[in-house]
């Protein structure tokens, strides 16, 4: 009778505690990896890169146009969403136009071209818009041809110019970017004649590469 009695209290205790246990274990949310910190993309350092693109002559009958490629180098500081940049580029050119009359071909040929300028834009994560503005130089050659014999002088006219782009990360340390720039070119003269001052249209693409991975991690 003793061991009936012992047996059926100890049923009674876990009948009791049991309902109680299953609550708290089902209570218990199950144990889920932390995925890891979101990565945002800060614009400040050093990048360098390279470009191609092409202009065009604002006016002129013909107008000189042709492409270019060159390398940039570049400094980026970035405060909240501002990003405050200073760029330099150079590039060869092949941007010509020449006119033949009376047995006389007179070409002009932009060879180079290159600029120094701040930039100003909006950082929205992997991606900045901007507007740039500075200094702008390009080597011109204007060569007059007639009876097989070719005179040719050079000069290198200087100027500003003003533009606005895009540039966004496609990797932790690449960018490709696109803009558009206006130049605007100071006389010069050749053969004794003061030229007109010469204005181009460029549209130009590069891919920059950013020295230090420009990543700071969000927790």
């Amino acid at each position: 009778m003793r061991n009936v009695l012992l047996a059926s209290a100890g049923m009674f205790a876990l009948s009791a505690i049991a309902p109680a246990m299953a609550a708290d274990m089902a209570a218990r949310a199950p144990y889920v990896k932390a995925p890891p910190p979101a990565a945002i993309y800060n614009w400040t350092g050093f990048y360098i890169g390279g470009f191609g693109g092409y202009a065009s002559e604002e006016s002129g009958n013909p107008k000189m146009e042709g492409g270019f490629a060159g390398g940039t180098i570049g400094y980026n500081w970035q405060t909240s969403n501002i990003v405050y940049g200073l760029e330099a580029d150079g590039a060869w050119a092949d941007v010509d136009a020449s006119t033949t009359a009376l047995g006389i071909t007179v070409k002009s040929k932009v060879d180079a071209l290159g600029t120094v300028r701040g930039r100003i834009g909006f950082a929205v994560d992997k991606v900045l818009f901007y507007g740039t503005g500075g200094y702008a130089w390009v080597d011109n050659k204007i060569s007059v041809s007639a009876l097989g014999v070719t005179a040719s002088q050079s000069n290198f006219h200087s100027g500003w110019t003003v533009g606005a782009g895009i540039e966004a990360f496609i990797a932790p340390q690449w960018s490709v970017k696109g803009e558009y720039l206006y130049r605007s070119l100071g006389s010069e003269t050749y053969f004794g004649v003061p030229s007109p001052d010469l204005n181009l249209h460029s549209v130009q693409f590069g891919v920059n590469y950013h020295f230090g991975g420009p990543i700071v991690a969000k927790y």
